[in-house]
């Protein structure tokens, strides 16, 4: 088992909020952070998973099963399998609160992140806190037998990653595919067709870190330009794919307002192009977005909430891969690179001196440090994670 950092953040949240939201798409550890949670927990815990015909069978009655659980911690998996609890925990949640339980009540955790925020934010406001659990990153994979490119290439879903060989691992990311197209769309999405949405998937994986042109999507698939946009919404709301806005802040330039779109694990990339092995993945045109995915999806989860990720690009050509702004200023620009000798464009010079922005780096998969032009640091992925979480 690989241990997660994301267990500290969960302990942290569980003492200080009465309700906790773990937030993820399935398959990436959530059920087994929510177990190792309540291991240490000072109080008893009840876990139950609503895909169980049993366990929603004792939440017929709600009110009086979980009212009955005192002053434990009550887990409740799959929670958006019945949004109608969550008026049900409102009433409870205060009248523990009032009865002295402060916090660490209930732990929630969902598959789809729009669709379980709007039901508790609305009901539980006040009330809840929030976490995303993403797939296993490269600082955790430190000190582990596993290579970075082993992480890039299989992706982070524990099973994938931890699967005995690169065949075995794809297998389980296409079942992975399967499943969601088979059975969550049509849960989350009935009026979607599932295979048109396999068929964008596959269509965002091809086209990885590109900019996102929906009515040439459109055209391609059949679709108008708002039903992609449809579409993409359930992709980015199950946690599967991200849309990196746009940076637009006033600089006095022409800038690109279109967001660039990434299928957010690297494994699920290579899986719905069929690419079993890093050779495989190396002489096809896809391996430099991919990679540049990576990084960014790594790079986002050491930021965390406190940095605003961005993508920026100007009309003449000034470019800059992820931008942070922090504090509502741009604070961190980075450049990725899939080379050991990474070399630096004038459009990244340009574009870190036009926002004024003094950290610039340039992730590369080696290992040293060295300067560069355009007063940039060539660093590697993990390296660059550190100083990120330290900051």
């Amino acid at each position: 088992m690989i241990p997660r950092q994301t267990i500290s953040q969960l302990q942290d949240k569980l003492q200080q909020s009465p309700a906790v939201v773990l937030l993820g798409p399935r398959q990436v550890g959530k059920t087994t952070l929510a177990l190792e949670a309540a291991r240490t927990w000072p109080q008893a815990s009840v876990y139950l998973d609503l895909e169980r015909p049993a366990d929603r069978l004792k939440l017929d009655d709600a009110d009086g099963f979980l009212r009955m659980q005192g002053d434990k911690l009550v887990i409740l998996d799959e929670i958006h399998r019945l949004p109608g609890l969550f008026e049900v925990l409102r009433g409870i949640i205060d009248e523990r609160r009032r009865a002295g339980q402060r916090a660490g009540q209930f732990l929630l955790l969902g598959s789809a992140s729009l669709d379980l925020m709007q039901q508790s934010s609305e009901t539980l406001a006040g009330r809840v806190s929030y976490l995303e659990v993403t797939p296993v990153n490269a600082q955790e994979l430190q000190g582990q037998s596993m290579s970075t490119d082993a992480l890039w290439l299989r992706g982070g879903f524990p099973d994938s990653l931890l699967a005995a060989n690169d065949a075995a691992s794809l297998g389980w990311r296409e079942d992975f595919v399967r499943s969601y197209l088979q059975r969550d769309v049509p849960m989350f999405a009935p009026r979607l067709p599932a295979e048109t949405v396999g068929r964008l998937w596959t269509m965002l994986a091809h086209q990885q870190g590109a900019l996102l042109q929906q009515t040439r999507l459109a055209s391609s698939l059949g679709l108008t330009s708002p039903a992609i946009g449809r579409y993409i919404d359930l992709l980015v709301d199950l946690q599967l794919v991200r849309r990196l806005r746009p940076w637009s802040g006033n600089v006095g330039k022409r800038l690109v307002k279109a967001p660039k779109v990434f299928v957010r694990d690297s494994g699920l990339v290579h899986a719905l192009l069929g690419l079993r092995t890093l050779d495989d993945l190396a002489g096809h045109p896809v391996c430099g977005p991919s990679y540049e995915g990576f990084c960014i999806e790594n790079l986002i989860a050491a930021a965390g909430p406190q940095c605003t990720p961005y993508a920026y690009r100007t009309h003449t050509g000034a470019e800059i891969d992820l931008l942070f702004e922090r504090a509502g200023q741009p604070w961190m620009a980075i450049e990725i690179k899939r080379s050991s000798a990474p070399a630096l464009s004038k459009g990244f010079g340009v574009a870190c001196d036009d926002l004024g922005v003094s950290q610039r780096y340039v992730v590369y998969p080696g290992a040293e440090r060295f300067g560069m032009r355009h007063e940039a640091t060539a660093i590697g992925l993990t390296d660059l994670m550190g100083i990120l979480c330290a900051s």
